[in-house]
């Protein structure tokens, strides 16, 4: 790829590129440029999420971010009101799904005839490293629209692809039967429905052989990982654009087609009072400027396994967390979420469908079996069981000693205001169970749309406040329960 060479010449991203290099690829032979074959299905996955990062970056999806999650009540009162916090928990994430995509990446320019393709991992370093002027990438040009529309072509015809190498591997199986079955019968009536079915056998082989032609199957390494690693570099441009605001150490971008205005907050609070609302509803109980210590590779430390390549953010205490050279470990986003978060104590999934089934229940309480009631009871952490039978106990206690049990209105505006809580809490719930099926299954899919986001997630919401709010829902739905149970009977 030309544009990449000439990319590392300007900066000597050190791996020996050199105009008029032609030094081949132990890999690829000398007369022939392989195309990825059966590594299409891996490629189609992979390219697929690099389209999903780089959706997740345009002008709509970042206003999307900034002004609507970062006003969603659930995430202002259980994550932070900060928005510079906020924002960098969501750049942590996507540098590290582009790390992700860019380990995979390197892996297929290892067969790569393009000696700048097979060192790509150097060229994302010298990006990282703030080595290459990031300035020249520009994000959604005309050129770049034109190769995210040739690489969702390419998704969909392997995807097509997949599904038919699927069905005709059915068919060819049924086939096989067929011709022992023929073998033991005589039946002359069978001649007409075979004759039906190889025509439709011959059609889908057909089929897959067109489908193999458009698809990503008779591609070439270099075609293919040169589209990749162009897009990757565009899209960490772009995070750099739209984050930079916020990380003082991620690579400064010259002012150009990347720039749309997004370095203003969206609300200006005042120091004193931000301090005061990150220690009382923010998920890490400290001060502002100990979240999101950042840390990039060097350039001569090529990291010696694929899970060290990538951006460290330290929101615990530790002030060094991150990349630290060749064979120590690195950490991702989801180890910095703090003891007292939801997804530190590893009851994200838990809490999430709890308070699915609390929803759930609400909208019909009279439908709650008793099964249902211990099966959600069960669910329950210790410490939540022991408190929700406390507080129903102090409430039965006082049963004669008031009147709220017949009263119509006050039953009505309990319900009303546990709507309320789960009207902030239950997105955040059925967030954290999308955000992990698109993770559990992107290996198995094509999908190329923008996905959730950690901070839309119950993940690093503060675990006291929700639990807090689990229970309050749990013991009014249980009251509600016993007044249309009360009700029943009078009747």
């Amino acid at each position: 790829m030309t544009w990449l060479s000439d990319l590392g010449n300007r900066v000597g991203i050190g791996i020996g590129i050199k105009r008029g290099n032609t030094q081949k690829n132990a890999f690829t032979p000398l007369d022939k440029n392989p195309n990825l074959g059966i590594l299409a299905f891996e490629t189609a996955r992979t390219m697929s999420r690099l389209l999903s990062i780089y959706k997740s970056l345009t002008d709509e999806e970042v206003l999307k971010l900034r002004k609507d999650l970062m006003r969603s009540e659930g995430i202002l009162y259980l994550n932070s009101r900060d928005e510079s916090y906020l924002l960098k928990l969501a750049c942590a994430e996507r540098i590290e799904d582009l790390d992700r995509v860019v380990i995979a990446i390197s892996r297929l320019g290892k067969k790569c005839y393009d000696p700048g393709l097979t060192k790509f991992d150097y060229v994302y370093a010298d990006l990282k490293f703030g080595q290459i002027d990031l300035g020249k990438l520009e994000f959604a040009s005309k050129e770049i629209d034109k190769i995210i529309d040739k690489m969702e072509k390419f998704i969909s015809a392997t995807s097509s692809l997949y599904t038919g190498l699927e069905a005709l591997h059915e068919m060819e199986a049924t086939e096989r039967k067929m011709n022992q079955w023929k073998n033991q019968s005589t039946a002359l009536s069978s001649k007409s429905n075979t004759v039906i079915f190889d025509q439709k056998l011959s059609w889908q082989r057909q089929q897959v052989r067109h489908l193999r032609d458009v698809s990503l199957w008779n591609q070439t390494f270099d075609k293919i990982v040169g589209l990749m690693a162009r897009i990757v570099c565009i899209v960490y441009a772009r995070i750099c654009v739209v984050f930079g605001p916020y990380h003082s150490i991620l690579p400064a971008v010259a002012k150009g087609k990347h720039n749309r205005g997004y370095s203003q907050p969206i609300a200006e609070y005042d120091h004193k009072e931000q301090q005061v609302m990150i220690s009382k509803s923010g998920p890490i109980l400290k001060p502002i400027s100990k979240h999101g210590l950042v840390r990039f590779w060097s350039r001569e430390s090529k990291p010696a396994r694929d899970e060290n390549i990538g951006l460290g953010m330290g929101f615990k205490e530790n002030p060094y967390i991150g990349f630290s050279g060749i064979g120590k470990p690195s950490t991702n986003l989801m180890q910095q979420a703090s003891s007292t978060t939801v997804g530190g104590s590893g009851l994200a999934m838990r809490y999430a469908n709890v308070i699915i089934l609390l929803e759930r229940y609400l909208s019909s309480p009279s439908s709650i079996s008793e099964y249902a009631r211990k099966y959600l009871y069960q669910m329950l952490p210790d410490n939540l069981q022991v408190r929700v039978t406390t507080k129903l106990k102090n409430l039965l206690r006082k049963e004669d000693e008031t009147d709220w049990w017949d009263d119509d209105s006050l039953a009505q505006g309990l319900k009303d205001g546990l709507s309320v809580i789960l009207g902030w809490l239950a997105p955040m719930a059925h967030n954290t169970v999308k955000w992990h099926t698109e993770r559990n299954f992107e290996k198995q899919n094509f999908d190329a749309k923008p996905t959730f986001l950690l901070i839309q997630t119950l993940y690093f919401a503060e675990r006291e406040k929700v639990e807090a709010a689990i229970v309050e829902v749990l013991v009014g739905l249980s009251c509600i329960c016993r007044y249309e149970l009360m009700c029943q009977y009078s009747v």
